[in-house]
């Protein structure tokens, strides 16, 4: 993809990233439309490509989304980048979370095991 956006091209970005955005923040169109002050049908046209907002409305959807302007017009390649890296946190996470969690079980389990040996209890 070329660096340089222009003209249809930046029109196409802005409302891929919105919509991007918007899924990964689980809003309806409803909801984002709501939360910028805008109407749904001109919420619709931006994503699609067909309407270029005014720089106040830009900061509405920003705001809304929780970004910051700049972040609407990034290279899909960029956007994929920061979600590999999101994915990347979380996964690190969940097997954080499931090791601990293993780690807890097996505790349990030898605790109780001794409590058996202890009391001369066998299955």
């Amino acid at each position: 993809m070329d660096k340089l956006l222009a003209g249809q091209n930046l029109r196409n970005a802005l409302g891929r990233n919105i919509k991007l955005f918007r899924f990964h923040r689980k809003l309806s169109q409803a909801d984002l439309a709501e939360k910028a002050n805008i109407s749904i049908t001109f919420l619709s046209d931006i994503e699609r490509g067909n309407k270029w907002p005014y720089p106040e409305t830009l900061t509405s959807l920003a705001k809304a989304l929780n970004i910051a302007v700049y972040e609407l017009f990034k290279l899909e390649s960029d956007i994929s980048n920061d979600v590999k890296d999101r994915m990347t946190r979380f996964s690190d996470d969940i097997l954080r979370i499931l090791n601990q969690s293993i780690l807890s079980v097996r505790r349990q389990y030898l605790h109780e095991l001794d409590e058996k040996e202890g009391s001369g209890q066998e299955d």
